[in-house]
């Protein structure tokens, strides 16, 4: 295969992988926690407390890193972004209080903020725009391999060795595919765009008159309440509504997410660059009808018991997660290949602000003064919303002409 067709291919195997490392260094945390409350004798509430000051910290670094990106060099800050968190997360070997942790995992959300923030746009300048759901399906591939590369490499390891010594081996790869991604040629910005650009599209400020922008936004964190509020709490309710042994429990949902996951990625991802030969709305179409077929199966897993319940979960899950190509496509292409950028870091920002930051917190406020079963009602209105806002972004979807092959990458941009 000639260099210029193989390169867009390496590039994308790369920063899938640096994403996939990504997942694992942000989960690792999780499988060790308890070994981490026992050494430290912490609470519950500042063990959680780690994962929501990461994540507080995660949205708000964003916002600066987007512009950064759309003016300089991309592969130079996502490279030093992934340097940083690798060598915060190699420094939980040193970390021996639990204020040295919570400053380390706060600031492990700077660096992994540069590259959810950057990574895509680069990608999405290597490929056709009718082929952004197929490429993205393999990119986000990595959400649901490495959140569980992360569980196993940190519940295999940490009794053996220690909680720390995973860290050391989840930090080593990032150092290696960082110093790769400063080798990448960087594609030019927009190379592939055929639609014309306006003021809401390539204007930052015209972000809030964009709508193609704002309802792709709008339905992703009505999405990511749901999803963020049904990851953490999915495991307690196997466990204490449906007396699941709390091994069994995180074992089903865990083999459930990255089933799903990869299975939902790449179906959404095809199936919306198969219909956007049909209709301009494909994206958001999928991405909507997949929130409201998930309303009903939700509503059979959560209050149907008995051998239907864990398929039940498995297929709701699945819809769940159909969005997560499609949906980031929508997103990219709402927006000017200039601004791109800073419109994901508003994105993240909103997403998080409006979605997994306060949906486990209110549907723990539901479960101690109703149940655990009545708080899983959030999650199914969040995705009735999602739905109906997504549905009627279809009316807003661009026009795309269908590209050649990314056969090529421009000169470097900077």
């Amino acid at each position: 295969m000639p260099q210029d067709k193989l390169y867009p291919r390496t590039a994308l195997v790369l920063l899938t992988a640096l994403n996939l490392l990504n997942y694992v260094d942000r989960n690792v945390l999780f499988a060790v926690q308890p070994l981490v409350q026992d050494e430290f004798h912490i609470s519950k509430t500042q063990i959680g407390y780690l994962t929501s000051a990461f994540l507080v910290c995660y949205m708000f670094a964003a916002p600066f890193v987007g512009p950064l990106a759309d003016r300089y060099s991309r592969k130079l800050i996502i490279g030093l972004g992934a340097i940083f968190w690798s060598g915060l997360t190699l420094l939980t070997a040193v970390t021996h209080t639990y204020t040295e942790l919570l400053i380390r995992h706060t600031l492990v959300g700077v660096g992994e903020a540069t590259f959810a923030t950057i990574a895509p746009t680069f990608v999405a300048d290597l490929f056709a725009e009718d082929r952004r759901g197929r490429i993205l399906g393999i990119f986000y591939l990595a959400i649901p391999v490495g959140s569980a590369a992360g569980y196993l490499l940190g519940g295999h390891l940490a009794p053996l060795h220690g909680w720390r010594f995973p860290f050391y081996i989840a930090a080593a790869p990032g150092f290696l595919l960082a110093s790769a991604v400063l080798f990448l040629k960087e594609p030019v910005r927009g190379q592939f765009d055929s639609v014309k650009e306006t003021p809401e599209r390539a204007t930052i400020f015209g972000l809030a008159r964009n709508p193609a922008f704002l309802t792709a936004t709008l339905g992703m964190a009505a999405m990511t309440f749901s999803l963020g509020g049904i990851q953490v709490w999915i495991p307690q309710f196997l466990y204490s509504e449906r007396h699941y042994s709390l091994e069994a429990a995180n074992f089903t949902f865990g083999i459930v997410i990255v089933v799903d996951g990869i299975l939902a990625s790449l179906a959404g991802g095809w199936l919306g660059d198969y219909l956007l030969r049909r209709t301009k709305t494909s994206y958001y179409l999928i991405s909507a009808a997949s929130m409201a077929l998930g309303v009903p199966v939700m509503i059979v897993a959560l209050f149907v018991a008995g051998p239907v319940m864990v398929p039940a979960i498995a297929v709701a899950a699945f819809f769940l997660l159909l969005n997560t190509s499609p949906l980031n496509a929508a997103l990219i292409n709402s927006v000017g290949p200039h601004i791109r950028a800073t419109a994901l870091a508003v994105n993240i920002f909103i997403i998080h602000i409006l979605g997994d930051v306060p949906s486990p917190t209110m549907m723990g406020w539901v479960a101690d003064h109703r149940s655990l079963q009545a708080a899983f009602v959030l999650p199914v209105i969040a995705m009735m919303i999602s739905s109906a806002i997504l549905f009627y972004g279809m009316r807003f979807a661009p026009e795309l002409c269908a590209g050649k092959e990314a056969d090529s990458v421009g000169a470097p941009t900077g």
